[in-house]
């Protein structure tokens, strides 16, 4: 008897499947949960609570602003101190963070000094300085700087000779003469120069000790200091404990100083959590405990010992609950009991901001602190909304207006102020509004000694407190001011650097706009509650999010379709609650035991026997059960196909897609039972894990949408029973991207899960029935490839097939799918996505940082066992060492273990054929002489974790050549070859050269380089300065060129397309328009294809051939290649979406008209001819026109089975005997599978998007050091 799907109990073993899943933080308390309620609450709601907090009295209102307009209007007055004076203001002033020349000076700032290499740092300012129209800037400053140099430009006096008002030369041109006069060197010099100027304006000093010498200045001026030692977010244990150490040397230092002043008035210091640990991340709490703490504790009580205040500086939103759980520790001390010296820094952007102070005052009661509490606005709000985006979550953790925070600080201003015995609060703003508001709000002037002060950023608010911290008989207001004063080498201020270049140029950026003399000075102090209440009358709602943000929810409403596509539900790991819940979900659903078995008809299949499936991180562990089909049973579930099959294609579209929209809620709701499947049958981890179901109901939406807004069914006819057959590293996602495209377009399904996960198959089978789907419309599987698979696949019934796995199987599938041709004589339609030898190509321009977090998550997320995982990471020598170094610290922090504990970064392989294979290529390596690197640490949680799992620790293996790998290993094993500068272009060619064409990473800060890349790399989806993992159903359509894939692309407008015995042209260029967020161009052709294009049609013209004209006319109207979309997706992303013309087309027929047909369609969308050596075919060749026959060439012979000649497409006109004979042919190629078009004589229907090969572009557009579109939005 076979185990129903529902609740049964285990005779087996009893074993107890996330009973210890994660660390709590804390007990919860009403405190903590209305910080979380707050955590992501709807802004208007916010603004709501906090409006009448934040509302001064009238006479506090008019006294606020008039101490704010007196400050801003000696800020403009006074030459020697206003604002716009340094160098940084002036530039960002005359160069628009929202202009090239901006972004320019931000991708400059941010690379330039750590390019160890000067081929590449002049390639970098080549590429710059070519992108701006500098010589419209000359003259308009007032800096002397900015005027002389345009930024540093202009710096070099040979430059400057050369350049007059009188030149002919542009700008551009004579930089260029300059440079080809062997001007590089000089450039570069400039350049480094106007870079170390502008970090210096921020930095004060690149040591502690110079940089103590330094405040002097200001010190004597009556300000105070904190120094914060630049680096954040360690990757490596190394880093992690060098950070440390500096911390430690600068207490000492900062000590010694202080001369015993006391906290309020000696110079402290703020130090980043994330710098003293690798893994400063809420998964890993318990190891933070353990390492990351007492190295905190060592440095505070080493400040309590100096006497000297010791912030710990705000960072990503997720990281304060961690934060605020050690700063607990911290206050409950014995030794640093009633010590005032313990600091925190608060962001007022936050929505819960203001039940963080009420934790913290209930904290500084119960254990008895007088707590530093400084509260800045936010540094990284842009980061916060893209994060937001990319996770799906229900909103952001961040106001989305500017005038909103200021509401926030003010109400949090109030909050901090009413508790002077537990609060010392120090506030950080350069706005003089907000400054003159909490002056004000704390007594005006009645001031108590450390009352309160006003903090400031170095090199941005010292103008601004300068009237602040004078003399009241100066003018001044004679409160305290303390200066934030970084503290670093030139190198690691980089991006600290760019931060304050985004912020300073930020259109509502304070700094900014104070500089711009064309504001008025009374919009510089608008009162926030004024602000907002005008916005509430305009627009309806008091606390409406800024209407160019969507929700994250909406993400995709941008597109031209009228129905819009929801993004998939995220889930917060940051939030204590969700991980609760989630929590006891996973322990109660790994309490009933799973069952697998062959669903048919109306009735699931009977008998047979049983097989287990155990956990791969765990053999002792039983999941479940399958019993798989039968031969008869196969053939029984082809007979209820076939016979439904004219039942569901007469299902209107808009039901069809009805079903998978209401699949797509119901995966949702079930996410916990989902999740806990897919982390014991896959060992997947818990991150991976979410991202699969948001991936599978992004499939569900992304098809049914187009279904329902494009497809009729008069004009879109299915195919009839198409077989799924799905891989189990991505059983779930793929599974149902495959079963929902095939049921959508209107085709019955046989679906086949891989042999190691019919588990997970079965629950979405049972989601898609219980949405709607007809039982007989999809019929479930489960059984061995070469079995049941092997089995459908050749049934003559069959119609279509999907496949994703290896190519040897797909060359097999296609083998047995060329013996035969449909019911319309037309070859059977097969669409396989494969693997692929993926590399990323990493230049000295690269952030190492980067490119060491991009190249973990490439090369090691879920084990490596994904179709776009890393496999050869392509590093110029220049910084390989560097990286590589790196690289092995941060897979040394890495934890490997069983994915039944939050704290596992990476799984198990799937199987022990698996981890067999792997091993063994790691040890034939090992013997081969190469350097192979092995860590990673096991998960303490896990006992005998090598005996009981499938581990294989994250490998990284340096090749002497890039050409010794020839084959995909699909795990955590990484390859590394170096090149030299001058060999990139050739890289490129030896990965072409492989025949797989999946994805490519870039790394690189110039554009001249990645463009140079993409356009040569023969790859079907690349990334750029990003991860090249976790493809975005409808942002990033997924799939391969040449040996990884047949296309079109999952996720993409083509696919489903193929998935129709006929259609509408009409709805393919409606679901490319609709289903993309604009056209942006179209992709750079050639003047050979155009000029070809122009030739042929003038030539049909003179030889009076009006119906090919016609034809041709009719083609060009409906072809969908060198065309280019932009894709909606995430804020700080370019996601574009091409479709370029395949390189070579084989046509084949025995009719001049036939021939003349294929010649427009392939004419038209811009391939080349490949044409049998035929009479017919030389004759038409001459008398064609020159432009025309240069785009056409002949076949030495006529062995399609050959792979001498290369094609990558066919279209053949004929009988349908030899049509498969063709196709048997070409299924003996042992290259990439080739579409085949076969069409009776005189058929014009040429389906031209299979002459076209689609791309997809993945850009970072932040890499450079932040979001400039969000920061310069009004």
């Amino acid at each position: 008897m076979h185990k129903n799907i529902s609740d049964i109990e285990s005779t087996e073993p009893i074993h107890a499947p996330f009973s210890y899943f994660y660390d709590p933080l804390y007990t919860p308390s009403d405190l903590q949960t209305a910080m979380n309620l707050a955590y992501r609450r709807p802004e208007s709601d916010a603004i709501r609570e906090w409006l009448e907090d934040a509302r001064l009295t009238p006479d506090l209102a008019q006294a606020t602003q008039n101490l704010a307009y007196r400050l801003c209007k000696n800020l403009r007055e006074n030459k020697n101190d206003r604002l716009f004076s340094g160098i940084v203001q002036n530039l960002l002033q005359e160069f628009s963070l929202s202009s090239r020349e901006g972004i320019a000076l931000m991708c400059l700032a941010e690379a330039l000094l750590r390019i160890p290499d000067k081929k590449t740092r002049d390639l970098l300012i080549r590429d710059k300085i070519t992108q701006g129209e500098w010589e419209d800037h000359l003259g308009r400053s007032r800096s002397i700087f900015v005027n002389a140099s345009a930024w540093g430009l202009l710096l070099s006096r040979r430059f400057v000779r050369q350049y007059s008002v009188s030149s002919e030369l542009t700008l551009k041109n004579a930089l260029s003469r300059v440079i080809k006069k062997s001007g590089e060197p000089v450039i570069r010099k400039a350049l480094n120069v106007s870079v170390r100027l502008m970090g210096e304006q921020f930095v004060t000093g690149e040591t502690i000790e110079k940089a103590l010498k330094k405040s002097k200045k200001y010190e004597n001026k009556g300000f105070l200091y904190s120094y914060d030692m630049l680096g954040e977010a360690a990757l490596t244990e190394e880093d992690a404990k060098a950070y440390w150490m500096t911390y430690h040397n600068a207490i000492d230092v900062i000590g010694a100083a202080s001369k015993h002043r006391g906290v309020y008035e000696s110079p402290g210091i703020s130090i980043k959590l994330s710098a003293l640990h690798p893994r400063y991340t809420r998964s890993q709490y318990k190891v933070l405990v353990e390492e990351l703490y007492p190295r905190l504790l060592s440095l505070v009580q080493k400040a309590r010992r100096y006497n000297i205040g010791i912030n710990i500086d705000a960072e990503e939103t997720e990281r304060l609950p961690i934060s605020l759980s050690f700063l607990e520790k911290l206050c409950f001390e014995p030794d640093l009991k009633g010590w005032s010296g313990i600091g925190f820094v608060i962001q007022s952007y936050q929505k819960r901001c203001p039940f963080v102070i009420d934790a913290l005052i209930d904290l500084a009661k119960r254990s008895e602190h007088r707590l530093m509490i400084r509260l800045v606005k936010g540094a990284y709000w842009d980061r916060e909304i893209k994060h937001a985006q990319v996770e799906g979550l229900s909103d952001y953790p961040v106001y989305t207006r500017k005038p909103h925070t200021d509401i926030s600080y003010l109400a949090c201003a109030r909050k901090l102020l009413a508790f002077p015995e537990l609060i010392y609060p120090q506030f950080a703003t350069h706005n003089a509004y907000t400054l003159a508001s909490i002056y004000y709000l704390a007594g005006g002037e009645n001031y108590a000694p450390e009352q309160y002060e006003f903090q400031c950023l170095n090199g941005m608010g010292e103008p601004l407190y300068q009237h602040v911290v004078g003399a009241v008989s100066e003018g001044g207001l004679n409160r305290p001011c303390r200066i934030y004063a970084p503290v670093g080498s030139h190198k690691t201020l980089l991006a600290y650097l760019v931060r304050r270049l985004l912020e300073n140029g930020a259109n509502t950026s304070f700094v900014n706009r104070i500089a711009d003399l064309n504001i008025p000075l009374e919009q510089l102090i608008q009162d926030p509650v004024e602000w907002v209440e005008k916005k509430a009358a305009s627009e309806g709602t008091l606390g409406l999010m800024n209407p160019m943000i969507p929700l994250p929810r909406d993400l995709y409403h941008d597109t031209f379709c009228d129905k819009k596509r929801a993004n998939a539900c995220g889930v917060d790991l940051s939030d204590e609650q969700v991980l609760a819940s989630i929590s006891e979900g996973l322990f109660a659903s790994a309490k009933k035991v799973k069952s697998a078995y062959p669903i048919i008809g109306l009735e699931p299949g009977k008998g047979g026997v049983e097989k287990k499936i155990f956990n791969p991180a765990n053999t002792e562990d039983l999941v479940g059960y399958v019993r798989e089909a039968t031969s008869s049973e196969a053939i029984r579930a082809l007979h209820f196909a076939c016979t439904t099959q004219a039942e569901w294609a007469e299902t209107p579209p808009a039901e069809r897609a009805g079903f998978l929209l209401k699949a797509a809620d119901a995966m949702e709701s079930e996410k916990d039972s989902l999740l806990e499947l897919l982390i014991r049958e896959t060992g997947k981890t818990l991150e991976n894990a979410i991202n699969e179901i948001r991936e599978a109901v992004d499939f569900l939406r992304y098809y049914a949408v187009i279904v329902e807004q494009h497809f009729s069914n008069k004009t879109e006819i299915p195919l009839g029973p198409v077989v799924c057959i799905s891989p189990w590293n991505f059983p779930l996602a793929i599974f149902t991207g495959q079963v929902a495209a095939a049921l959508a377009s209107g085709n019955c399904v046989l679906a086949k899960p891989a042999e190691q996960t019919p588990l997970i198959a079965t629950e979405v089978v049972r989601i898609l029935f219980e949405a709607g789907v007809p039982r007989k419309a999809l019929q479930l599987l489960p059984g061995a490839g070469e079995s049941i698979g092997s089995l459908l696949v050749k049934d003559p019934r069959v119609a279509g097939v999907m496949f994703t796995g290896s190519t040897s199987v797909a060359r097999l599938i296609q083998n047995h799918l060329s013996e035969r041709l449909n019911k319309k004589n037309h070859p059977i339609p097969f669409i396989a996505e494969t693997g692929g030898l993926n590399a990323m190509i990493v230049d000295s321009s690269a952030l190492t940082e980067q490119v060491v977090t991009d190249v973990m998550k490439s090369a090691f997320d879920s084990a490596g066992q994904r179709c776009s995982g890393l496999r050869i990471l392509c590093l110029q020598e220049d910084i390989a060492h560097k990286t590589l170094h790196m690289l092995r610290g941060a897979m040394a922090a890495y934890r490997v273990g069983n994915p039944e504990h939050f704290s596992t970064d990476i799984g198990p392989v799937i199987d022990a054929r698996a981890k067999e294979m792997i091993e063994g290529h790691i040890q034939a390596m090992k013997e081969k002489g190469r350097t192979v690197y092995q860590a990673a640490h096991l998960n303490k949680l896990d006992k005998n974790t090598d005996s009981k799992g499938y581990f294989i620790k994250p490998t990284l293996i340096e090749l002497d050549t890039f050409d010794e790998l020839q084959k995909e290993i699909f795990g955590p094993v990484l390859h590394v070859v170096r090149f030299k500068r001058t060999d990139l272009m050739t890289m490129v060619d030896k990965i072409n050269a492989t025949g797989y064409g999946l994805t490519l990473g870039i790394q690189s800060r110039i554009d001249e380089t990645i463009s140079e890349i993409t356009a040569r790399a023969k790859v079907g989806n690349i990334y750029v300065n990003r991860n090249m993992v976790g493809a975005v159903v409808g942002v990033q359509p997924f799939g391969g060129e040449g040996l990884s894939g047949t296309g079109p692309k999952a996720g993409g407008p083509l696919y489903l397309y193929r998935l129709l015995a006929s259609r509408s042209n009409k709805a393919l260029n409606q679901t490319l328009l609709q289903q993309t967020k604009e056209q942006i161009s179209d992709v750079d052709q050639d003047k050979t294809r155009l000029n070809a294009q122009e030739a042929f049609k003038e030539w049909l013209r003179e030889q009076d051939k009006s119906e090919l004209l016609e034809l041709a006319q009719e083609y060009m109207k409906y072809t969908v290649s060198g065309q280019a979309f932009l894709l909606s997706g995430p804020t700080g992303e370019s996601n574009t979406y091409q479709l370029c013309p395949r390189e070579k087309v084989l046509c084949l027929a025995d009719d001049e008209k036939d021939a003349y047909i294929q010649l427009t369609a392939v004419l038209v969308v811009g391939s080349q001819v490949i044409w049998p050596k035929k009479n017919l075919q030389t004759q038409l060749f001459a008398s064609l026109p020159p432009l025309v026959q240069q785009r056409i060439s002949f076949a030495d012979n006529n062995d399609w089975s050959s792979d001498s000649l290369f094609f990558d497409a066919v279209i053949y006109h004929g009988d349908h005997e030899t049509l498969t004979v063709l196709c048997q042919q070409l299924a003996k190629r042992s290259g990439p599978i080739v579409s085949v078009q076969g069409l009776y004589q005189g058929d014009t229907q040429i389906q031209l998007e299979r002459l076209v090969i689609e791309r997809s572009l993945s850009i970072n557009t932040t890499a450079a050091g932040g979001n400039t579109y969000l920061m310069t939005m009004s």
